[in-house]
């Protein structure tokens, strides 16, 4: 058989073998996120009561300043630490400027351990007008606990930290005063993500050449393919307005690690302005990413983000308001 003859019936298998690939990925995708929630999803403890109150709803008017969603898994041995040191800075806050309300939101997703349990703890401490525990009915990932964190919120500005404790949460400061100098036009949408890419340099030289391959690699395929002008995209420590957060988390598809990618790549979509500040950040013993498989695996993401939107696999929805 003629060498060419071989070469053209190979590209037309290639090509139908993507063409079936890209239809199965159209027909088994779901267009819009699924923003259902169980019945006990929609009500809080409240411990010194033992009664049950319904969380408001993201929609509703905002009636405190702040709010910080704490996506945890099985967090019940490092949430501790996390806790003590947000509520130090928020009661300081407090005292120093009265008129400043806050609230903390934890968010247990599905944990089998004692973490809805230890955030009650906080919610007898200090009462449920400031922390609250939603336990979800089973594990969403870390994108879709904080969804769901967002929207019973009752905050002007929304943050959202995660669980061990790694960025310092004074640092919140530092993105509040870059939220004022982004967020001048009248829809009220702007980002500011803490970002760890000023500490990039002295975590190459603790990682094997192997893993520094990874994690630029990485960084490649985001700009390459869904977010471009954001150095570090995965630091869990962004603080949103409400109404970006409505915007956003209304149309996020991806639910686990690669959730941070998505949420920026739909802000950019919608010309939110986006601000990057640098945070003091540290490792904490104990996280639940395997580095080289969770790279591997939010690699794949990232290429299927890129391709569900761009076949028109998921949609995008500019009217939220009644979902």
């Amino acid at each position: 058989m003629d060498l060419m003859l071989i070469f053209s019936l190979t590209c037309v298998a290639i090509f139908f073998i993507i063409l079936l690939g890209l239809v199965m990925l159209l027909v088994t995708s779901e267009a819009y996120p699924n923003l259902g929630r169980f019945d006990s999803e929609k009500v809080f403890t409240d411990p010194k009561k033992d009664e049950k109150e319904e969380f408001p709803s993201i929609h509703d008017p905002p009636s405190v300043d702040l709010s910080v969603i704490v996506p945890a898994y099985n967090e019940q041995d490092r949430l501790p630490m996390m806790m003590d040191e947000a509520l130090e800075y928020l009661e300081k806050r407090q005292t120093e400027s009265p008129s400043f309300t806050y609230e903390i939101i934890i968010v247990d997703d599905g944990s089998s351990d004692k973490t809805s349990e230890t955030g009650l703890k906080y919610s007898k401490k200090c009462g449920t007008d400031k922390v609250r525990v939603l336990t979800l009915e089973k594990n969403r990932g870390k994108g879709g606990a904080i969804r769901l964190g967002m929207f019973v919120a009752r905050g002007k500005l929304l943050l959202f930290a995660d669980a061990d404790g790694a960025s310092k949460f004074s640092d919140y400061r530092k993105l509040e005063v870059e939220m004022k100098k982004i967020n001048k036009k009248p829809d009220n949408l702007a980002i500011v993500c803490g970002s760890r890419a000023h500490l990039e340099e002295d975590s190459i030289a603790q990682r094997s050449f192997f893993r520094t391959i990874l994690m630029k690699g990485f960084h490649f395929v985001v700009w390459f393919l869904c977010v471009r002008g954001i150095k570090d995209t995965q630091c869990g420590f962004k603080l949103l307005t409400r109404e970006a957060a409505i915007l956003l988390f209304s149309n996020l598809h991806v639910e686990r690690w690669a959730f941070d990618v998505d949420m920026l790549y739909l802000a950019q979509y919608f010309s939110v302005p986006i601000a990057e500040v640098a945070i003091v950040w540290k490792e904490i013993e104990g996280s639940k990413m395997i580095p080289v498989w969770s790279w591997l695996q939010m690699g794949r993401d990232l290429i299927l983000i890129r391709l569900r939107y761009l076949i028109g696999a998921w949609k995008i929805r500019s009217d939220v308001k009644s979902l």
